[in-house]
């Protein structure tokens, strides 16, 4: 039996393709960000989606997730090395986006 073959681009926009990944992902290119001030920079992302999503790029393997035992809880994500690889498509992204607006 012949093993079924995606597309490439089919497999990238699965993991990043999502209204909110390329956003929480274009956020984290600058360092590590603690989990409420990643979710301010991006506004109308509510908790639950938030959460979801993180969880999904955490599992995809394009960010880590590091927990500090402290009270209150203290939460911060960085770009794993895969998730660093995506550095030029999202500048490009927010270049070409940056580039439309001011017309």
């Amino acid at each position: 039996m012949k093993k079924e073959i995606h597309c490439p681009l089919h497999y990238a926009m699965n993991l990043i393709g999502t209204k909110w990944k390329p956003l929480i992902l274009f956020h984290l290119l600058d360092g590590e960000l603690r989990s409420g001030m990643l979710q301010k920079k991006i506004p109308g992302i509510s908790n639950k989606m938030f959460t979801q999503t993180v969880r999904e790029l955490e599992k995809d393997g394009l960010l880590s997730r590091k927990v500090y035992p402290v009270v209150p809880p203290k939460v911060e994500y960085k770009l794993s090395d895969r998730g660093r690889s995506l550095e030029t498509i999202l500048r490009s992204l927010d270049q070409w986006g940056l580039h439309d607006c001011e017309k």
